[in-house]
């Protein structure tokens, strides 16, 4: 028997255990909530992130059962990414310009019918930057923005959101100096959340909820890196 999908008022803030999201759907912890700064944090401190389709929808929170997840500098790069890194010209920021990175984001794609970034969800992780919890990477060429990505730091775990690119291997050049930078700073994870193709050549690995949430429970304990971040590991 499927059990029903539990629904939170928008007071008080709380969630079911992730450990007791659904099968079907397989990883659907509960819908309603908010996106109030309040929330995400306890999200993400839960091992759990919101997804839905469109702001005429209920929001709807995730916790996968199985969970895609990068060491900080175990990325794998390989001789082409390599070259580009030296040699195409790009140079990286960090939180120079996080609100042109989540639009890009959230821009259709040819490859999908629509965005589920959608307007609510933008101004939601524009106010976690605004916090100092929110962070994007950037890379540019002749000065014009190509790639990017963004996503959301609690203590020693950073959770990644998405990413885009106009031009060849330009999010892959964020992933790389993010991860490069991370490392530097002793964080223990990158969450890349769910699997793809993309993410699985780049050295990401799958791990069970369990696994996942043992390492965030003590992911949590570190003193997060609050404020606006600079590039400084390269």
């Amino acid at each position: 028997m499927t059990r029903p999908i539990p629904f939170l008022a928008p007071d008080p803030v709380g969630f079911p255990p992730a450990t007791e999201a659904l099968e079907d759907p397989e990883g659907l912890v509960a819908a309603g909530g908010a996106l109030t700064l309040e929330w995400l944090v306890a999200a993400y401190s839960s091992g759990i992130f919101p997804w839905y389709n469109s702001d005429s929808e209920p929001i709807l929170w995730w916790s996968p059962a199985e969970r895609a997840v990068l060491k900080p500098g175990a990325m794998r790069v390989p001789r082409s990414l390599r070259k580009r890194l030296r040699n195409a010209g790009f140079s990286v920021s960090m939180d120079t310009d996080f609100e042109a990175v989540i639009r890009a984001c959230a821009a259709p794609r040819p490859d999908a019918g629509g965005t589920w970034i959608t307007p609510t969800m933008q101004q939601a992780y524009i106010n976690l930057h605004h916090a100092g919890l929110a962070h994007s990477v950037e890379t540019w060429l002749d000065g014009e923005l190509v790639g990017g990505l963004y996503g959301v730091s609690i203590g020693s775990s950073f959770f990644g959101e998405s990413m885009f690119s106009h031009t060849s291997d330009a999010s892959k050049v964020a992933f790389y100096h993010l991860q490069k930078q991370l490392q530097a700073w002793h964080f223990n994870c990158i969450d890349c959340q769910l699997e793809n193709p993309h993410l699985m050549t780049l050295g990401v690995t799958m791990v069970s909820r369990e696994a996942f949430l043992s390492e965030l429970n003590h992911n949590n304990q570190a003193q997060t890196r609050l404020g606006r971040w600079r590039l400084d590991a390269q």
